[in-house]
């Protein structure tokens, strides 16, 4: 079982209030849910300043991750630096780089992130976009287990999923969906182009509303009698059939 590492965390208003005005990165923020008084004032009128979101909990939910005098409220740190979707798209075409972006929907297991990113970053990949919410916490166990490739690879944490899909697909790329209920097999998908790989959580899949905005939506052939691949290996294949479709073409993959 992964677990966070201590210095993932922040306990208390006012070490949480001191970290936000320093710039720290907040992942995920949680507040007891009757949480009152003038320091939670100040906090909250800080979340609403720099567009932080909170989740509200019983606090024995808090109870559970520290023993510590939390004072009602935990923050987890980001280990990373997230990025801004628009600028790292514009980035990329103003430098003239064919862009391959990968989308994962409703993917929380730290394991599967990070094996994802590895291989990401390995394959060239330009950035990775997750949900602000419900979707997984990239903290030091998620750079650890990417073999330190979120150290390098662009993260895009965007507060709506769907409003980035539709901002990707009008930026001119081809928003391709894998799941196993295509009938269009993954090798017949064209990624010469700017490229969006959607990946969805192995339980959900991608939601309906994303499916919706795609442009292509392709499987992998199954032959075995499990239904479906872990997520990072899907996401393996996918990524390299996009470098193999470039290098073919004479394409740079990076």
């Amino acid at each position: 079982m992964i677990t966070m590492e201590a210095n993932d965390y922040i306990y208390g208003l006012r070490a949480i209030i001191e970290a936000i005005r320093e710039g720290r990165h907040i992942d995920k923020l949680f507040i007891k849910k009757d949480l009152q008084g003038e320091l939670a004032s100040e906090l909250f009128a800080l979340m609403r300043e720099h567009r932080i979101v909170a989740q509200r909990v019983p606090v024995e939910r808090l109870n559970r991750i520290t023993r510590k005098n939390h004072q009602g409220a935990i923050a987890m740190l980001s280990a990373v630096e997230y990025q801004n979707l628009g600028n790292l798209v514009t980035t990329l075409f103003d430098d003239g780089i064919l862009p391959f972006i990968v989308v994962l929907d409703g993917i929380t297991d730290v394991r599967n992130f990070g094996a994802i990113a590895r291989t990401a970053e390995c394959c060239g990949v330009n950035g990775l976009v997750i949900a602000e919410r419900g979707s997984v916490s990239v903290g030091g166990d998620a750079v650890k287990t990417s073999a330190g490739a979120l150290l390098s690879l662009p993260v895009c944490r965007e507060r709506n999923l769907v409003n980035a899909v539709k901002f990707l697909k009008e930026s001119g790329f081809n928003v391709v969906a894998v799941s196993e209920k295509a009938d269009c097999n993954y090798t017949l998908g064209n990624y010469d182009v700017p490229t969006a790989l959607v990946m969805g959580a192995e339980d959900t899949g991608i939601s309906p509303e994303i499916m919706a905005l795609c442009d292509t939506r392709v499987s992998i052939p199954m032959f075995g009698h499990i239904g479906s691949l872990n997520v990072s290996v899907a996401a393996g294949v996918m990524m390299y059939e996009v470098v193999r479709q470039r290098l073919n073409a004479d394409l740079e993959v990076i």
